[in-house]
């Protein structure tokens, strides 16, 4: 048990594929896209995750990133002020707490950054098959030769192929929760200085912030509606959806649907959670979202992937009896599977929870720190 298939170089594979190659393993992590991926809303690393992410030493350079906001304001449809805080955000909660709100971007860069020194990377390619003997995993790929691995985790996000290889079609395991988000990048055309602005009007809206020390923003608009088919995840048929459902709104919109046409880091998907009974099946596992997204209203989904990479990291260590970096061949990837998922659903159940518990708007504070804390990394 020591060559570990990783699909997908997003946060949660990276901080695999860093952990399992301090521990001995020999990862190897396969990314569709060319490089890491750029782009991407403003997450949050909360509570217990920034354990995590000082354990990789990386603490200091994930707060140096962080955003600064001082506060937000809520407009009307009309773009009418009619709730100003210094003391909160939508995206990143109270200003006064511990917690680190950063750019996807930025904090991808920094795992990949580290992961690369402990992992092999192959970007460009995707596993299209996956062929379990009792010894081991026969992979497939879309450009690269067939490879042989021990164990294969399916890091691969809300529309994971390993786990369709694995355990069926998506539809088994997602859950809508009728709504959908778009993220993008634009220049900083409201000339916003720390501070968000969000805009609702029935059941649409957007939300803009800056990053970067102010040279940028990231929008997310956002919109009622059931899952994407096939035809609307084509990304000219993405932004013609994007528009059609917020032309409606007022405000600076016509600017916003400006730059979601010149945007090139579009993300558009179904706001959903994904249920399984099991986590893994022979010697395929799945990790953050691919197993359990909890998605974006949550605000937990960059916790939940950097929490669930250490205690599968940490599971598959100790199956091996080897320890932290010592390496060696032997182990049971059952009992490791199995530890991985009796120490996180209980911490994956009260996060998923955070998105559906106030419909239309945040959790409470309460739940979000008990959630967040849920778990002990030396368990």
């Amino acid at each position: 048990m020591r060559t570990v298939l990783i699909s997908g170089g997003g946060i949660a594979g990276c901080a695999l594929a860093y952990q399992l190659g301090r521990r001995g393993f020999t990862p190897t992590v396969v990314e569709l896209a060319p490089g890491p991926r750029g782009g991407g809303q403003a997450v949050d690393v909360r509570g217990v995750a920034l354990d995590v992410v000082e354990r990789m030493g990386l603490l200091e350079q994930v707060r140096a990133h962080r955003t600064r906001m001082r506060g937000m304001s809520v407009l009307d449809g009309d773009g009418r002020e009619v709730h100003r805080s210094t003391e909160s955000t939508i995206s990143g909660g109270r200003l006064d707490n511990g917690d680190v709100e950063l750019p996807r971007d930025d904090l991808l860069r920094l795992l990949y950054e580290r992961a690369a020194t402990e992992a092999e990377f192959v970007f460009g390619d995707a596993v299209t098959g996956l062929d379990q003997d009792e010894h081991g995993v026969r992979a497939t790929f879309e450009r690269g030769a067939p490879r042989r691995f021990d164990l294969v985790v399916g890091a691969d996000g809300l529309h994971s192929a390993v786990r369709r290889l694995v355990f069926g079609p998506e539809e088994r395991f997602v859950h809508h929760l009728g709504m959908h988000l778009a993220i993008f990048s634009a220049d900083n055309f409201l000339a916003l200085e720390d501070w968000q602005v969000w805009l609702r009007d029935g059941d649409a809206g957007y939300g803009v912030y800056p990053v970067r020390g102010n040279t940028e923003l990231r929008i997310n608009l956002g919109f009622a509606g059931g899952s994407l088919n096939a035809d609307q995840r084509d990304p000219e048929a993405q932004r013609r959806l994007v528009a059609d459902r917020i032309a409606t709104l007022r405000w600076e919109t016509p600017r916003m649907l400006k730059a979601l046409h010149e945007a090139p880091d579009l993300y558009v998907d179904s706001m959903a959670q994904i249920h399984l009974d099991r986590w893994s099946h022979g010697r395929a596992v799945l990790l953050g979202d691919a197993g359990y997204c909890a998605s974006p209203l949550s605000g937990q989904g960059t916790s939940l992937a950097l929490v669930g990479a250490h205690v599968l990291a940490d599971a598959l260590a100790d199956a091996r009896g080897h320890g932290h970096g010592r390496a060696g061949s032997g182990g049971d990837h059952r009992a490791a599977f199995a530890a991985y998922e009796r120490r996180l659903r209980p911490f994956v159940a009260l996060n998923q929870a955070l998105a559906t518990e106030n419909p239309g708007g945040p959790a409470a504070e309460a739940s979000v720190e008990r959630a967040k804390n849920a778990i002990s990394l030396d368990a």
